[in-house]
């Protein structure tokens, strides 16, 4: 039996018992860590280089590929450390800060997402008040919003967490410091303070998401309206990238999170956890240069 007092280090899950896995693990996690520098160094770069994309919705891309950014630079590096040198250790403080950091980050990439689906609902169903209702100083304010929201409901989660008496050991079942993971190793009963944080994140999460539908539902009523083919499919092109990533967001974090106890196994907990919490930040800018003529045009001219 332990506590929280005498825990000095967690032990984080291991992908694999052998160094030669070891090493394909780290360079797998490598590739994945270099695209999604390369591609959100892109687009950042990108944005603030190019006068013509100085718009709400590039505004807010940028801010996504800041927030990607820091969510992946908050796993992946100390994971692919331990892979290196055959250790799955990680320090009380450590912890931590890597759970406060990834659920800031993650908390604020959502409300961010759920803005840039009313950048979209304004620019196709009111694109005569686009320039009122999204000017630059409300843009700030709605990007500060995101970030605040992220920092305080993480800092609230953090340090409610770290306050629980832990007396189950110091073994985590993945391969960062996971909110649930440490949750399992607290005292009986002590943990049903934190369920009333979580029971209101939920319901924030909850609402963010029921915005996110209806905003698209009102797109897609305003689009099918829209007389001609190519007015269509511009007005498509402009929200198809977005609707991409909040699904792939979406969908990842809810299997992970909703998945049934009967299908759950620590091999199937450890590849989830890699698709929601390292793909989209990698994947992301893929999306976006794909679909997005504008942003491929400013790439371009960038690079040549």
């Amino acid at each position: 039996m332990s506590n929280s007092s005498s825990i000095t280090q967690f032990l984080l899950l291991s992908f694999t018992g052998t160094q030669e896995l070891q090493l394909l693990h780290f360079w797998l996690f490598l590739s994945i860590y270099l695209a999604a520098l390369l591609g959100n160094g892109l687009i950042i770069t990108t944005i603030a280089w190019d006068q013509h994309l100085h718009t709400p919705m590039y505004f807010f891309l940028l801010n996504l590929a800041l927030l990607d950014l820091g969510c992946i630079s908050t796993t992946l590096p100390k994971s692919m450390a331990n892979s290196l040198s055959d250790s799955r250790a990680i320090s009380y403080l450590g912890c931590a800060t890597q759970l406060f950091l990834f659920l800031f980050l993650i908390t604020a990439e959502f409300c961010l997402l759920t803005i840039m689906s009313y950048d979209r609902y304004v620019a196709i169903c009111k694109p005569l008040h686009y320039g009122t209702l999204l000017g630059s100083r409300a843009c700030v304010h709605m990007a500060a919003a995101a970030w605040a929201t992220g920092f305080l409901n993480s800092l609230l989660h953090t340090a409610n967490t770290f306050s629980l008496p832990l007396c189950k050991g110091n073994a985590l079942g993945q391969f960062f410091c996971e909110m649930p993971q440490i949750l399992k190793l607290s005292c009986s009963h002590s943990y049903l303070r934190e369920l009333g944080l979580i029971v209101v994140t939920a319901c924030l999460t909850f609402g963010c998401f029921v915005f996110i539908v209806v905003s698209y539902v009102q797109i897609l009523r305003a689009v099918l309206r829209i007389p001609s083919e190519q007015g269509r499919h511009k007005a498509l092109s402009t929200c198809l990238p977005h609707l991409a990533v909040v699904s792939l967001f979406v969908s990842t974090g809810m299997f992970a999170n909703l998945k049934p106890p009967s299908i759950s196994s620590p091999s199937l907990d450890l590849v989830v956890s890699v698709l929601y919490s390292s793909v989209p930040p990698a994947v992301n800018p893929l999306i976006y240069s794909m679909r997005n003529q504008e942003l491929k045009d400013a790439l371009w001219k960038l690079m040549t």
